[in-house]
């Protein structure tokens, strides 16, 4: 994700605006600025224009007849399905039925676009603590991770809280159980115990690794993810146990006490299988080559619902289309709205599509993405250029009347990276999202977490600032 300006536009303001515009407030000389060959005045008018129709879908999203639509059509989606990890059957469900109800929901040019996805099956999976007493951890094997030979391993324990402690204690790991009680900082730091813990144990010898779930908050959960392996260096079996346990053992570790684990996997590596990404669009009424992408993925992990993580964004993007259609509103550029599968593998739906359509990458106005809970909004996250941000400023300023209104540094997600990466404009839903990481990746990802009235709002969010992005006169600065 990276913030995109360049010489183009600082060429074109003078020096007093440029420092105005840098400290991160909008420019007072707005007449000598000059988007698409109009100063920004003129834009800001344009886009304030917009005011009535920004009601009307706020209106519909959140006190007319679509108001709980979203939550209901999550609701059935995922009561009907359930999870659905990449390769499975249940992923090919949910695939069918989200392009069985986008047909039946009118919206136009539905179809599904195939990719190959990995396929890995958790299998049966249990660990017991024989020593220092008889005890039976909640654990979930990590996505990719080898399964134990046959009768499984029991093994003493070595518990580390880093990466660096493990380091020091080298020549303690071979023939171990590594477990990694590690603290939890922030996702994006403490997330690397999950991708490169079994990797870091298997230089050193060791014979399984366990990590403490990636949560600030458990309820004797252990939470699940994606994990790599480097080549060359041993496979070793890896799962996640919870909280709970992992600091139970590391105080039973700092008393002296020897720990031995029995651990069983089942998991298996696949070959990668077939799958699709989803698609339905609003065609632009004057230039549909041109896009406006709004997205979130279908695929979850294969434990609770995939409610929240990702079932929401994808539904409001769904959703989005349906109000647009309801409003017989037809943007000037084509909203197009795609459910990714194979995202909690590293995106690897939206990769292919990526470079499938990265030939056109010219026509990609904006690209969007919720996929860290459709929870209260509080505006968006953007990438993209100064001249895109201040024009987005204005957009945000629509949303208003449901106090959605902030304008973030760095949209992100994981599909919609590639783009950004190659300089087209980015925005993710920024919602009050502390409670995310209680729930994801877990047994607890499920409709109780959802609420219809925040859905809602997000819905109104995502439908308002797609349409109007996409109906204006010009598309965003790069």
């Amino acid at each position: 994700m990276t913030e995109s300006g360049g010489s183009t536009w600082r060429s074109i303001v003078s020096l007093p605006v440029l420092l105005f515009v840098m400290a991160g407030f909008p420019p007072i000389c707005c007449g000598t600025q000059n988007y698409g060959g109009k100063p920004f005045r003129d834009i800001a008018k344009e886009v304030a224009s917009y005011t009535d129709v920004a009601n009307k879908i706020i209106d519909l999203a959140v006190y007319g007849k679509a108001q709980n639509r979203s939550y209901e059509k999550l609701a059935a989606f995922t009561d009907t399905v359930g999870n659905r990890v990449s390769g499975s059957q249940n992923l090919e469900l949910a695939i069918k039925y989200i392009y069985s109800v986008l047909r039946l929901d009118g919206l136009e040019n539905v179809h599904l676009e195939p990719v190959k996805v990995p396929f890995w099956v958790r299998g049966e999976e249990s660990a017991q603590m024989v020593l220092p007493r008889n005890h039976t951890l909640a654990i979930l094997g990590l996505g990719s991770s080898i399964g134990t030979p046959k009768g499984g391993v029991e093994a003493e324990v070595l518990v580390v809280e880093s990466f660096e402690e493990l380091k020091r204690r080298s020549a303690e790991a071979k023939g171990k159980i590594v477990l990694y009680n590690q603290p939890f900082v922030s996702y994006g730091e403490t997330v690397q115990y999950r991708a490169f813990g079994a990797t870091e144990a298997a230089k050193l010898g060791a014979v399984a690794s366990l990590i403490r779930s990636i949560t600030p908050f458990s309820i004797n959960s252990p939470h699940t993810g994606w994990q790599d392996y480097q080549d060359g260096v041993p496979k070793i079996p890896t799962a996640c146990v919870t909280v709970e346990d992992a600091e139970m053992m590391a105080r039973m570790a700092r008393r002296g006490e020897k720990i031995v684990i029995r651990l069983f996997v089942g998991a298996r590596n696949l070959p990668d299988t077939n799958s699709f990404n989803t698609v339905a669009e609003i065609t632009g009424r004057e230039h549909p080559e041109q896009v406006v992408l709004i997205s979130g993925h279908l695929d979850s992990w294969d434990v609770g619902q995939g409610a929240m993580d990702d079932g929401g964004g994808a539904v409001i993007s769904w959703e989005a289309l349906s109000l647009l259609r309801d409003l017989g509103l037809r943007p000037r550029r084509t909203l197009r709205a795609v459910l990714w599968t194979s995202e909690e593998q590293g995106g690897v739906g939206a990769a292919q599509y990526f470079q499938r359509h990265k030939v056109n990458i010219s026509k990609f106005d904006l690209v969007m993405e919720s996929d860290m809970g459709t929870f209260r909004p509080l505006g968006i996250q953007f990438s993209g250029s100064q001249q895109a941000r201040t024009i987005m400023r204005e957009v945000m300023k629509l949303l208003q009347p449901i106090n959605a209104t902030a304008l973030e540094e760095h949209g992100e997600g994981t599909d919609i990276n590639p783009w950004m990466e190659a300089g087209v404009p980015g925005a993710s839903l920024h919602t009050e999202d502390k409670k995310y990481f209680w729930f994801h990746h877990s047994n607890g990802d499920t409709m109780s977490v959802q609420d219809p009235v925040e859905m809602n709002l997000c819905a109104a969010v995502w439908a308002t600032v797609a349409y109007v992005v996409a109906d204006l006169e010009e598309m965003l600065p790069r």
